[in-house]
């Protein structure tokens, strides 16, 4: 599942010429690229999507979003511990390709 999550920018810096931030999701702080909203300040909500902000949201749309994230309970909690640069462990997906639809090359079947 892939949720895109307002967080408060709580920092603003440079890495390799990109905009990065420290991006605060109700207490749960990831590093996430800013560079996508250019015009993006301290204190400002972001709308995060795999670790990369994609748009700008306001304070109270921001906070009834997280208010009803937080009564969805541990799936929140699991795409924060998977999500983009800064990320606790790799987002990884486990859902085996049935060897009918790969290609010959990859293990698939003979035509």
């Amino acid at each position: 599942m892939c949720l895109g999550i307002p967080g408060k920018v709580i920092e603003v810096h440079e890495e390799a010429g990109l905009t990065m931030g420290r991006v605060d999701f109700g207490g749960v702080r990831k590093e996430a690229c800013l560079s996508y909203v250019p015009d993006v300040a301290l204190g400002d909500y972001v709308i995060v999507h795999v670790g990369f902000a994609i748009s700008k949201v306001d304070e109270e749309e921001a906070l009834r979003t997280l208010e009803l994230l937080s009564q969805m309970g541990d799936l929140v909690q699991q795409e924060l511990a998977t999500m983009g640069p800064g990320m606790a462990a790799p987002a990884v997906v486990d859902d085996p390709v049935p060897a009918a639809v790969l290609p010959r090359a990859a293990g698939g079947p003979i035509s």
